[in-house]
């Protein structure tokens, strides 16, 4: 008997796998990769003590964050469609990894969005798994599932698990051995308000696309005109990610030799007297003096050709109005 266990690299979806597997039923793990998740699922854990399979469901959740069915949670967490995706994926693989039904680590009562008992119906129906669905962790506070009615796991070991305290999950996962794991939303950027606020504005000036949602992950980001965006790298890792993300037509700013500063990414369309403001605005994050003047260093990807243009050094409080 073969099991699939979506897999978000949270406790609870490695505690329901754990469990089912102890079962003695032969459990696969899935994780989807999506752009707004902050894991590295393989990276994180490369030792599961289960197969795990990655895929990749970028595109999907591009259309379905423009306008989610069942709406937001507390900031753009659309949680219920995101389940209702990932689970309707993870039915079409069953045929394909010869599996018999899908463990999720959902609990009851835990998250006041997409785990009340209402939606976790929702969730099974809508995606058309309805009874194939096993959520161990709180089995005996719902009904049974097809793998509980034919028998292939024991109800009875199943669990009861409800509300958002997680002493019951950190106790289990103690007896199983399980030390490592991500935090309770699975590394969702899309719970981090400040994410969330630079999503909202993305989609407002319609630039939502899988290579803007990148780099709405990094750095500091200023609205610099109605078609044009300016990040700023805030260390060297940022600085150095920027320059992997550029792609052709973006700017890259960035200071001499002499002065230590970030590296600055600029995407839209920029015009010189921008490119200005986007020196000005790097310049400001550079190591020198109030008022000191300064060459900062810029080209046109994919051009390796530098510019110089002398800028004077200002307070980033003159661009706080350009701050997203």
């Amino acid at each position: 008997m073969i099991a699939i266990a979506l897999i978000s690299g949270g406790l609870d979806s490695l505690l329901a796998a754990n469990l089912v597997k102890s079962l003695g039923i032969q459990v696969i793990g899935l994780h989807f990769k999506l752009p707004s998740c902050k894991l590295n699922i393989k990276e994180s854990f490369p030792d599961l003590g289960i197969p795990l399979v990655e895929i990749d469901l970028a595109k999907e959740f591009i259309s379905l964050i423009r306008s989610p069915r069942y709406g937001f949670g507390s900031n753009m967490n659309p949680c219920i469609d995101c389940k209702i995706l990932m689970f309707s994926k993870a039915k079409e693989l069953l045929p394909e990894f010869k599996a018999s039904f899908i463990i999720s680590g959902e609990v009851l009562g835990q998250r006041p969005m997409s785990q009340t008992k209402q939606s976790l119906e929702l969730i099974k129906r809508r995606s058309g798994l309805g009874e194939l669905l096993l959520r161990p962790l709180s089995a005996g506070l719902l009904a049974p599932s097809l793998a509980e009615i034919r028998g292939w796991v024991d109800r009875e070991k199943l669990l009861k698990f409800s509300g958002r305290t997680r002493r019951p999950q950190m106790e289990l996962a103690n007896k199983m051995g399980i030390n490592e794991y991500a935090n309770p939303a699975g590394g969702c950027l899309l719970t981090d308000p400040q994410f969330s606020k630079r999503l909202k504005e993305l989609i407002a000036h319609d630039e939502l696309n899988l290579s803007n949602l990148e780099l709405l992950k990094l750095g500091r980001h200023f609205r610099i005109s109605p078609s044009a965006k300016l990040v700023v790298g805030r260390d060297e890792k940022e600085s150095n990610q920027l320059v992997k993300l550029a792609a052709d037509e973006d700017y890259l700013f960035y200071p001499n030799d002499k002065i230590a500063g970030p590296t600055s990414l600029a995407r839209g369309k920029i015009d010189q007297q921008l490119v200005r403001l986007c020196s000005q605005i790097n310049c400001s994050y550079c190591d020198i003096s109030l008022g000191a003047q300064t060459d900062m260093l810029y080209r046109k990807m994919p051009k390796e050709e530098e510019f110089s243009l002398t800028v004077s050094f200002s307070q980033r409080d003159d661009f706080a109005g350009l701050h997203i």
